[in-house]
């Protein structure tokens, strides 16, 4: 069977069935609605349709505070002129335009597909162009793939390897006709990702199953922290855990702020100190409020400034020991935070946090904002470093496990559709 057709198979009748579930429900909910209408009349009180099941925030109850023991450390410093206190705009506005409301869940296969629109646009023109200007496969036309790959930020070494495996195996198959390329690339891309790995061993988040699961990340400002916390909160949340967050960025205005904020949309309790208090104390408290409250899941934020400078790393390097001290085999997961949009500048940032941190996991944020999605391929093959989420949009919901094949599907989606046409016009 061909490679796209086994990912058409995958994913695109998942796909369909999930837009024919959807407007099933719909249809469904709309002729409830019309019947309770009927049976109710004007005094009737209105119902909320299924899904929406979080209370307006209006109308939430303050998460209520720690107990007293640490309460004194959370509130003696801070400071009462907010007129003084500097907040990264950019962060605040994301945080207001996400809603509390359950969003709509989305197949795989949908998300992935928009999320990747930007790449795959910019990727399909250039390789439909390329097919399009050859009519078999040579030399030169394995140098323009080259530069194509290139620039879609997939890396130097990554290509270069890629193309003496997709040369190897042109040969191999003795396909003549570049049309058939596309599919030869496609399959590549995943070999590659996984490389020796089964895709259970790098896809996922690793839990622990005696116990309280921690979860640490790190990440330069600005790169879509805080919120990639809240939307995993929400994630984790819906899916039956409790969660604690710790608020351990405690050097930059306003980021204790803001993950409190997410912390009240999301429903979860925030464990705080003051500005500029020790991040490693934030997080030592932040273990014994989850501990006493039974929480299945502590999430660590950490400070971003500066992260080429020694003692930023060393205070990284401190809260990680106060984690494996407290909790023995934590953190279960050390995630680097990186922009999708600035490509291989991420590469750099990664670079530097893995010689510093055991980085286990890379969450790519912002991948649905950038035409140079390839960056995923680069960081895992030349790292070797699996990236677990990626985020495919601004609703609380766009946080997903990365899945290669889902991955190249809504890089390929186009061609897929444009390889049914073919095959059945054959």
């Amino acid at each position: 069977m061909s490679f796209f057709k086994k990912l058409k198979e995958k994913f695109v009748k998942d796909f369909d069935l999930s837009e024919d579930k959807k407007q099933e429900e719909e249809l469904k909910e709309s002729e409830e609605q019309n019947e309770l209408d009927d049976e109710e009349g004007e005094n009737k009180e209105e119902l909320p349709l299924e899904g929406e099941t979080e209370v307006p925030l209006d109308e939430q109850e303050e998460f209520p505070q720690e107990e007293d023991d640490y309460k004194e450390d959370i509130f003696t410093d801070e400071v009462e002129d907010e007129e003084n206190t500097v907040t990264d705009e950019s962060e605040d506005e994301e945080v207001d335009a996400l809603p509390v409301e359950e969003e709509e869940e989305d197949s795989i296969a949908a998300k992935f597909k928009r999320g990747l629109a930007k790449t795959r646009n910019s990727f399909s023109t250039k390789i439909n162009d390329l097919v399009a200007r050859y009519r078999t496969v040579d030399e030169d036309f394995f140098e323009e793939l080259e530069e194509v790959l290139i620039s879609a930020d997939v890396g130097v070494n990554t290509v270069m390897e890629m193309i003496d495996e997709l040369e190897m195996e042109v040969k191999r198959r003795n396909i003549k006709d570049t049309k058939q390329v596309k599919e030869v690339i496609s399959e590549k891309l995943v070999e590659i990702y996984y490389g020796d790995d089964q895709a259970g061993d790098v896809e996922g988040l690793n839990e622990n199953p005696d116990g309280l699961t921690i979860y640490l990340f790190v990440g330069v400002n600005g790169v879509g922290k805080t919120t990639t916390i809240g939307k995993l909160a929400h994630r984790l949340k819906a899916e039956g855990k409790k969660v604690t967050l710790a608020a351990g960025d405690t050097f930059r205005a306003g980021a204790i702020d803001q993950l409190e904020a997410w912390g009240d949309r999301v429903g979860v309790n925030t464990i705080k100190h003051s500005e500029g208090s020790d991040p490693a104390a934030v997080i030592f408290d932040g273990i014994k409020s989850a501990k006493s409250r039974n929480a299945d899941v502590l999430i660590c934020d950490t400070a971003g400034r500066l992260q080429n400078k020694v003692n930023l790393m060393n205070e990284l390097s401190k809260v990680k020991r106060v984690i494996e001290r407290e909790v023995p085999g934590a953190p279960h997961e050390v995630l680097l935070v990186l922009d999708a949009t600035t490509g291989q500048n991420a590469m750099s940032q990664a670079k530097t946090f893995s010689e510093a941190t055991d980085v286990s996991g890379i969450v790519l944020s912002k991948l649905d904002g950038t035409a140079k999605g390839g960056i995923v391929l680069a960081i895992r093959n030349e790292l070797d470093i699996p990236v677990k989420l990626v985020g495919l949009g601004e609703k609380v919901t766009d946080l997903e496990t990365f899945d290669a094949h889902a991955f190249v599907y809504g890089l390929f989606a186009d061609m897929i559709e444009d390889y049914e046409d073919e095959e059945n016009e054959d």
